[in-house]
């Protein structure tokens, strides 16, 4: 309706009205383009009556004095694209590299989307959203008759834009651009500040970057991978204490590749993220003394049984927590996880400060879900610092990138995520990964380093993440195009989180904490207080001590005092009945073996077109039953 209303849209106001009444909440606005443009380029923008008031009155005023095309015009070069792009000139110019006069009806109507919400529909983190944006813009321009349909179908299976085809605009620094760009980002997301406040508002950003950290970086991994066309790594580093972001490398090369690897290349952390099962087990009040049985385990999950195996095929025997975690053993972290419950180790790691989106799946306790370096460095500066996330006095619970804005001071403001004597637990623990186990080639001569190394399946990903009382560092390994294994790179042998990072971590922490004149400190001492077995079960989202009922309970050790306060109300002869419609019948076969539950099969016609050996229905459905 642009070229219908004289700046102000009566209908679109009255809409919008309507539908936040409907949902008692603000999710439409009625701003016409014309007083978008007033927003931007003239007014303030503060939330009130008043400035909504005078936006209006002088949206009319410029509809009287300008013709429609030169304030659509004016708008289009003042709007933010994302990625630094701001106006539609230096859109076309970031996404494409070419003048917006040049740009196909495929590429137009992506950056015709993105304004809307430069973050939701970034091309690079969100291809998906911004694929399906896109599409929304061609459907609308083939039902107002703009396009043809050949034409439309032919937009709508163009490929986006490769992240590493995507040129940001020039930045006068030279240093640290992947976190300059990350500042902006931060920035650009806050509600106070937005596009219109980063590109247009004068702001004066101070960081926490340290630049001599920064060369630093860059030179350990240059110094370690040196082959161009193999690996690349990110690295963070973080000040535990007050949470300053001291160094980012986002990757080799920011005028080949804006893509940062430290900040959007989410990957999965394999046993990395063993930690956050530890802590939300000390969380419970289970004791590290416990003991396992390390060995190829089955877990039932529902409709489908999960196997899980060690690296390389190697067991332990009865082991205890301690020292699962210093050989990091798959098969008692996944038996740990099934006790704690996958939704704790996820509330865990995000209350560490694991920001991007955990699904609670029980295979989180091995490293499945994606993470990036800089929260790993992030949340495992939690524990570096007592169990105590570091968040900003102003843009909240994100990584402290920024240390003033103008003259607002964003101060460091401490969140208790685990007690201290626990956080002291685990950091001797992961001490014991660096002198006894997978992660030795990240030691230091001169004092404790905690840590956990990470390698996902078939090497594909490596990670070590480790900290001292004054500096935490995360390093990934990896290529960043592609889930690519890396069997042979590492001298003949395959990349693992002890090789590469574990080499690249300490390169970079020597130097760092040299240059930084930091003493070597150790980590508070503490001891395992006593501890009393109970038999428990996970049930209904909670820990629970078995009534005597319970199907496979397990004995765990609890701190005194700390043991699990509900007592489960299993039944006798209770068991799950997974859910199997739908899946092959030797699937669902070996499903209810597992259980153990013994399977009547009746056969069904099957009528033409059908799959065959699938199960259509059963009896009893799935759930909780007594036999």
């Amino acid at each position: 309706r642009f070229y219908e209303h004289r700046g102000v849209d009566l209908r679109a106001i009255g809409r919008a009205f309507w539908a936040d009444i409907q949902n008692k909440a603000v999710v439409q606005g009625g701003s016409t383009i014309t007083q978008q443009f007033i927003k931007n380029a003239y007014v303030e923008d503060q939330r009130s009556v008043a400035r909504k008031l005078k936006e209006a009155a002088l949206a009319w005023q410029l509809e009287q004095r300008k013709p429609k095309d030169w304030i659509l015009t004016a708008y289009l070069n003042t709007i933010y694209f994302g990625n630094g792009a701001y106006g539609i000139g230096q859109a076309a110019l970031t996404y494409f590299q070419k003048p917006a006069s040049e740009l196909t009806l495929p590429e137009a109507a992506l950056l015709a989307g993105i304004p809307r919400d430069p973050a939701r529909f970034d091309p690079v983190t969100n291809p998906k959203a911004a694929k399906e944006r896109r599409r929304t813009v061609l459907d609308q321009m083939l039902q107002q008759g703009i396009i043809a349909p050949d034409q439309h179908s032919e937009a709508r299976t163009a490929a986006l834009p490769a992240p590493d085809e995507i040129q940001l605009p020039g930045t006068q620094e030279r240093q640290g651009q992947y976190f300059v760009n990350y500042v902006k980002q931060q920035l650009i997301s806050n509600e106070d500040y937005g596009p219109g406040a980063v590109f247009g508002g004068g702001l004066r950003v101070y960081t926490t970057l340290d630049t001599k950290l920064q060369k630093i970086a860059r030179k350990s991994i240059a110094k370690v991978l040196t082959d161009p066309d193999g690996p690349q790594a990110a690295l963070v580093a973080i000040d535990p204490r007050n949470g300053d972001v001291l160094a980012m490398a986002g990757g080799s090369n920011y005028r080949a590749s804006q893509f940062n690897l430290a900040v959007q290349g989410e990957r999965q952390p394999g046993s990395a993220f063993k930690p956050f099962v530890l802590a939300a087990a000390l969380n419970e009040g289970i004791s590290p003394a416990s003991y396992f049985e390390s060995h190829q385990v089955v877990i039932p999950l529902g409709d489908k049984l999960w196997q899980v195996n060690n690296y390389e095929g190697s067991y332990l025997g009865s082991i205890n927590l301690e020292t699962a975690t210093i050989h990091s053993d798959n098969s008692v972290y996944a038996q740990l996880t099934s006790i704690v419950g996958p939704q704790n180790v996820a509330r865990m790691a995000r209350d560490a400060g694991i920001r991007s989106k955990l699904n609670s799946y029980f295979a989180i306790g091995l490293g499945a879900e994606a993470a990036n370096p800089l929260e790993m460095a992030r949340a495992f500066s939690t524990f570096a610092n007592g169990g105590q996330r570091i968040d900003g006095s102003i843009l909240g619970n994100q990584p402290r990138a920024v240390t003033k804005i103008g003259k607002r001071k964003n101060e460091p403001v401490a969140h208790r995520v685990l007690r201290p004597e626990k956080t002291a637990i685990l950091n001797s623990i992961l001490q014991k990964v660096v002198t006894q186990g997978t992660g030795r080639r990240a030691a230091l001569p001169d004092r404790p380093v905690a840590g956990k190394t990470g390698t996902t399946e078939n090497y594909g990903d490596a990670w070590f993440v480790g900290y001292v009382p004054q500096l935490a560092v995360a390093v990934w390994v990896g290529y960043p195009r592609e889930l690519k294994p890396m069997e042979t790179e590492f001298h003949g042998d395959a990349v693992a989180g002890g090789s590469f990072p574990a080499e690249i971590w300490r390169t970079f922490a020597q130097q760092a904490l040299r240059y930084l004149k930091k003493a070597p400190q150790s980590f508070p001492s503490t001891s395992l207080p006593y501890a009393s077995p109970r038999e428990v079960v996970f049930r209904d989202g909670k820990l629970q001590v078995d009534n005597g009922n319970c199907y496979s309970p397990r004995a765990v050790l609890f701190f005194s005092g700390q043991e699990p306060s509900r007592t489960a109300n299993c039944k006798p002869n209770e068991v799950d009945v997974p859910e199997l419609v739908g899946q092959p019948v030797q699937a669902a076969r070996a499903r209810l073996t597992g259980q153990p539950l013994t399977p009547e099969i009746a056969y069904k016609v099957a009528k033409p077109g059908q799959r065959l050996d699938v199960v259509l229905d059963q009896r009893p459905k799935g759930g909780r039953r007594l036999s």
